[in-house]
């Protein structure tokens, strides 16, 4: 009788994951280390209506990805490959940008675990702290100088406890917890990216249309470097071509007696550079603007004829007070 409920419930999820590939384009594969039943029934929560997350073995998503591929469904060999390990499906039609900064902001404070890899550095800062003196021989075992005061232990250098990527040991995991200390965030790692037949690195989503545009850009300016060294057109190093001919026949122009109607301003200039000059105002035309103004130009004045008149200089006199 159990084994027929088991039956059954296989058979349910097989369908329903069926239905969730007819009904979807788009889908994350996503990790799920560390992460609770609790955690992920939230995270089901937030995403509701927008995504639905699929958990399931292995091995019967892998059958029922074959039986799909085999109904003419051939892009999803991608999915099928990469169903390895603890991972689940999030099913979207939504923008995947959008959809994967939702999925990875649902993290949730742990508590490091004996045997788990270090997610970051977790340092141990030098102050007062809420354990008892009889852990003062647990921490010179961890190599942590302390001292008791006020009743307490009192940590008195920052301690680097744990490294990124290493393994968490017992003692490390067991004071951590006695500290109260959650150094680590666990959720959803979003690892594959999935869209109408593509699979792609979560990083790809990163990638904006300006930085489309300017590395489009560049190539197109090496594209025209080489074909104008080696004297080879393109459609990217015509315009190029022709902006340095053109500057060569300038230069023909302004050196020679030839001359084009391009050529004309320059040459004229050459020839009279003067010509171009711009007229500087009239001293005496005063701007419109009333009393202002006109006193501007009085006081002007007078500085003028002070530093006309005989004896005037840098310091106003004639030196009689030197």
């Amino acid at each position: 009788m159990a084994s027929k409920k088991v039956r059954a419930r296989k058979e349910e999820l097989a369908e329903q994951l069926e239905e969730l590939f007819d009904t979807y384009s788009k889908l994350f594969v996503v990790g799920v280390d560390n992460v609770s039943s609790n955690q992920l029934h939230e995270i089901r929560k937030d995403l509701r209506g927008e995504a639905v997350i699929y958990c399931g073995k292995n091995t019967q998503m892998r059958r029922v990805i074959r039986k799909l591929e085999e109904q003419g469904k051939e892009e999803l060999e991608k999915i099928r490959a990469v169903c390895k390990l603890n991972i689940a499906l999030v099913f979207t039609n939504g923008d995947l940008k959008e959809m994967c900064e939702k999925i990875q902001e649902n993290k949730m404070p742990a508590a490091a675990r004996a045997g788990a890899l270090a997610q970051s550095d977790v340092i141990i800062p030098a102050g007062p702290t809420s354990l008892e003196p009889t852990m003062t021989a647990f921490l010179q075992a961890l190599n942590i100088s302390s001292k008791i005061s006020k009743g307490n232990i009192e940590i008195l250098n920052e301690t680097h406890l744990l490294h990124k990527g290493e393994k968490v040991d017992a003692s490390s995991a067991a004071l951590l917890q006695k500290m109260d200390i959650l150094p680590f965030a666990y959720g959803l790692e979003v690892q594959h990216v999935y869209d109408n037949g593509a699979i792609f690195a979560p990083e790809v989503l990163d990638i904006s249309k300006s930085d489309i545009i300017a590395r489009f850009h560049q190539g197109a300016k090496n594209v025209a470097a080489v074909s104008i060294e080696l004297s080879m057109p393109t459609a990217v190093s015509v315009p190029y071509s022709l902006l340095m001919a053109f500057s060569n026949l300038l230069a023909v122009a302004a050196e020679t007696d030839f001359t084009f109607k391009q050529a004309e301003e320059i040459k004229a200039y050459l020839a009279d550079p003067s010509a171009f000059a711009c007229a500087a105002p009239a001293a005496g035309a005063a701007p419109a603007g009333g009393a202002a103004p006109a006193a501007a130009a009085k006081k002007s004045s007078s500085d003028d004829d002070d530093a006309g008149a005989p004896g005037g200089g840098l310091f106003g006199d004639d030196g009689d007070d030197y």
